[in-house]
């Protein structure tokens, strides 16, 4: 991939206070088979079960679901960690459609990918394409800031995308990585940058890790297949957002300027097949959701009390939540 060169930000002062929001603690994603969705992240990054069951008739109707729906659980997490996990839903009763179906990276609405390390790229890549995922490309090698990093986007079941860095120089220590590490960051594919990003800041109080639209004036391979010779002409204006400086629960927005894309953020919502939301855990949930709404900002889903095996002590939490401007859901929620 083409790296961006990104200008770094201080964190801009909003009407809401972000240091009430930790990073993401999981990923809901909705599959068919959660046992194929979840055997790259077992054979190959070591990552184990924590908890498995039946999904509370409190969650499903939390999200709207008609009753006859039922659904089943797992949750993965990389080795020795509770956070940046994986939570595979698997629906039942519901008619269901792939969130991007038939997309590429220039399609907005729904989440892109979730974002992982990795300590061996091309080895991981050849286990996936094994396993029956797939990639616009073969891994690729760039610069972003003082960083050497490969890079490789593999698609899995019903175009799920884990994009995937390897970190050559200098060494990354913030977290275990291993094969495949904790997840750390979700993209969206959004079709204005600055609108998406000043949601995630002006409404939500999140900060800017970094901001730009500036692309290389060379060819060189995209790993969202942008052809070769389009890729200094096609600007990839990227911004990410994170509620607390750190490593992890970031959220990413990213603009492919110059190629007019599909919108199919209308099928981003559970039970469709894919990555469903990022699920940010608050201190002081009521608060941040009234400065939230006095913001502008509307809450698609909320619930009390809703049992939600293992995202947090006492498996019980009050949730909402919330679409950016492209429909993509973000929720939050606090344990008690």
């Amino acid at each position: 991939m083409v790296a961006l060169r990104f200008a770094l930000f201080a964190a801009m002062a909003t009407p809401v206070a972000a240091q009430e929001v930790a990073p993401w603690s999981e990923a809901v994603i909705s599959v068919t088979h959660i046992d194929k969705a979840s055997e790259l992240f077992k054979v190959a990054g070591g990552w184990r079960m924590t908890h498995k069951g039946r999904v509370s008739r409190a969650e499903l109707d939390y999200w709207k679901l008609p009753d006859k729906a039922s659904a089943t659980f797992e949750r993965w997490c990389a080795p020795k960690v509770e956070t940046g996990c994986i939570r595979f839903v698997s629906f039942k009763g519901v008619e269901q459609r792939p969130i991007r179906l038939a997309t590429r990276a220039w399609d907005s609405g729904g989440i892109y990918s979730i974002m992982v390390r990795s300590d061996n790229v091309p080895a991981l890549f050849d286990t996936a394409i094994k396993l029956g995922w797939w990639a616009e490309s073969e891994p690729v090698r760039f610069t972003f800031g003082k960083s050497d990093l490969r890079n490789v986007v593999l698609t899995g079941p019903h175009g799920i995308n884990l994009a995937v860095y390897e970190r050559i120089s200098p060494p990354f220590d913030a977290f275990r990585v291993g094969r495949i590490s904790q997840a750390f960051n979700s993209m969206r594919m959004v079709k204005n940058r600055a609108v998406a990003r000043d949601f995630y800041t002006k409404q939500l109080g999140f900060q800017i890790l970094f901001d730009s639209a500036t692309e290389p004036t060379e060819p060189a391979r995209s790993n969202f297949g942008i052809p070769l010779n389009y890729t200094p002409e096609i600007r990839r204006a990227a911004a990410a957002l994170q509620p607390v400086q750190g490593e992890t629960g970031r959220v990413e927005v990213m603009q492919i300027d110059g190629f007019s894309g599909g919108d199919v953020s209308q099928y981003a919502s559970p039970p469709n097949l894919g990555i469903i939301s990022v699920r940010y855990p608050v201190k002081g949930l009521s608060s941040y959701r009234s400065r939230l709404e006095s913001n502008g900002v509307a809450t698609v889903y909320s619930a009390d009390a809703v049992p939600v095996k293992a995202i947090a002590p006492g498996d019980r939490v009050n949730i909402f939540a919330v679409r950016d401007p492209d429909g993509n859901l973000t929720e939050f929620y606090e344990a008690f």
